[in-house]
Formats: structure tokens, sequence, C-alpha cells
């Protein structure tokens, strides 16, 4: 089995090299009855949430001989978007955070807390549990990871954050730089307690190094706006970490030519149509590996510098199996 593990993440390794000729992968996700429902992503199921993950990652485990695709078994850190902003002292709605400033008068009453004396030290505690059951080479995905612009946009009433862009640009980006901090502050004690590769927190793909993050806030702003409060902090998570997957349900196709300029790229992931999932493939050929929710026919697209995986869902092992075959063919 290790060497189906070890071969599996050299193949995820080498679709990130678009000279190679590894240029498309699968992740088929199914139903087992061994493995009890997903729990609501609140604190208070954590034990229930730990269940879950233990028994996803046995049955990734037990079938891996058998499904034919590119999983790499991980214990799976499920949370919601609200992690950071509830540490910052919003409310919350479980799972999701309401804001706690309105308008820029309130701003000035933040301060960035310390990790330890956050909810976040409890991802730590879960990940150790799950560790101590699974064994220490068990990989573990990241929650659930945003841009500090994206968390500033949960702290921060949506509305009134995008007018503050205009008239109160320091205060807008000084929010995300303390934002920043404190995810600085969790990813590297993160990296530092469980090394440097894991599976992304979504889509679940291996990194062998590097950080994933979701950016769904930039479609609703033009380019030279991305420019201004998005561009430097993504660039620098990427040089920071070494490498960089992002993941982004935004209708930001018109965002596509500046995460080009993303330095150490290696996935782009959009929580997108076909159509849109399918120009991408294009758009990004020679700049980054591509994973798409969606499944198409690739015959018309280039091949050269052209790298995509797909996640797919069956109702069964066995139509896994057959789907997996079917793609890899």
């Amino acid at each position: 089995m290790n060497k189906i593990i070890e071969q599996r993440k050299q193949n995820w390794i080498d679709f990130y090299d678009l000279h190679s000729g590894t240029d498309k992968l699968i992740v088929v996700d199914y139903p087992d009855p061994s493995v009890p429902p997903k729990p609501m992503l609140w604190w208070e199921t954590m034990p229930e949430r730990e269940e879950w993950s233990y028994r996803r990652y046995l049955c990734q485990m037990k079938n891996l001989e058998k499904l034919p695709d590119n999983t790499v078994p991980y214990l799976t850190m499920i949370t919601g978007t609200e992690i950071f902003a509830v540490a910052f002292g919003c409310p919350v709605n479980n799972p999701f955070a309401l804001p706690l400033i309105r308008d820029v008068s309130e701003f000035h009453k933040l301060r960035v807390p310390k990790l330890e004396d956050t909810n976040l030290v409890k991802l730590f505690e879960s990940a150790d549990r799950l560790k101590a059951r699974a064994g220490k080479d068990a990989l573990l995905s990241l929650p659930d990871i945003q841009t500090p612009m994206d968390i500033a946009a949960l702290i921060w009433e949506k509305s009134d954050f995008y007018m503050a862009m205009f008239e109160e640009e320091s205060a807008v980006t000084e929010l995300a730089l303390m934002v920043q901090e404190l995810l600085y502050s969790f990813l590297d004690e993160w990296f530092r307690r469980y090394g440097k590769a894991f599976i992304a927190h979504y889509p679940d793909y291996y990194m062998p190094f590097g950080v994933t993050v979701s950016e769904d806030e930039i479609g609703i702003v033009n380019e030279e706006m991305y420019r201004r409060f998005f561009r430097k902090e993504l660039h620098d998570m990427a040089e920071r970490y070494g490498a960089i997957g992002i993941h982004s349900c935004a209708s930001a196709e018109h965002q596509w030519e500046n995460l080009k300029c993303v330095p150490n790229l290696k996935l782009l992931n959009l929580g997108r149509d076909e159509k849109i999932c399918k120009a991408s493939c294009t758009a990004f050929q020679g700049v980054t590996s591509l994973y798409h929710g969606v499944t198409f026919d690739t015959g018309d697209l280039p091949r050269d510098g052209v790298h995509f995986a797909h996640h797919a869902w069956a109702p069964s092992l066995d139509e896994a199996i057959r789907l997996a075959e079917a793609f890899m063919a």
C-alpha cells in the first residue's frame, strides 16, 4: 500500500511539472456504509467530525488497491469558513461568521489576537488526536484557509467594506495585514507540527509543500482593485511558503491575467461551469495545472502545457472504479 500512496504522491508532483507527461488525473469520491454521515461544522461537534474523518481515512486505505484513481488517503480537517473571523471576535451563526464591525469607526477597536487565545488551538488538538489514531505517516488536510482580504470581508460588514475600499483604503489594508499576521502564525505552527506535505483544504489534492487558499472576493472587484488590494497578499503567501494552490468560486474571468502572475502557482481550481472550466484550460496553458469539479470532453483542447485533473462523484465503489478506469484509459 505504501508503494501505491508514494506513486500517487509522485503523480501529483509530476502533474505540477507542465513539461512532464503526467497531464491528467482524476479523484473519485463515493459513499461507503462504514463512514458515518458528515457532521455539522460546529465546534461542539468536534468529536463527530474527528470520527467521520478517521472512518473516511480507513475507507480510503481499505479501497486503495481497488480504486485506480489519484486519491492520496488523508485525515480531513473539515471546518467552515468562519474560523479566522471568529478568532477576531466575530459572532457566529454556525458555521458562518457574522460581521463584527459595521463601519470604519469600529475598526480601531480591533486587535490581532494571540493564536493561543483563540479556538484555532482546538484544530491542533484535533489534528493531534487524529494523528495518534491513524499513525504518524497519515497526511492531514489543511482546514479552510482563505486569503487575508477574504477574511477581512467577513469581519467587516460587506457592503460597507467595499465602500471603504474607496473611502478608507488604509483601514481596509491594515485590517488585511492584521488578519495576515494571525494567519501566518497559524500556518507556521501547522507546518512546524505536521510537516510541509499536506492535502489541500479544497478540493482534495496532494501538495508536497506550499499552501492552499480560497480567493472568492476577487469576482466583485475590477482588475485595478485586485492589484491594489489582493495582489500583494497572494504573492506574499506564494513566496513565503514556496508554492500555492488557489480555489475560487467567483465569476472572475476578468482576473485571469492577474492570476497568471501569481508566483509559484501550482494549481488553480475554479468552481465554475463546464464552459468556463474548459476555457480556463486554454487560458492557463503553460501557466499552471488545473483541477475541475466538472468532467467534459477534452479532445479539442491543446495538449502541450495543459494539465488538468477532474473530481468526480460516484454512487458506489464499483461505479467509482469504472469512472477512474474510463478516465485514465
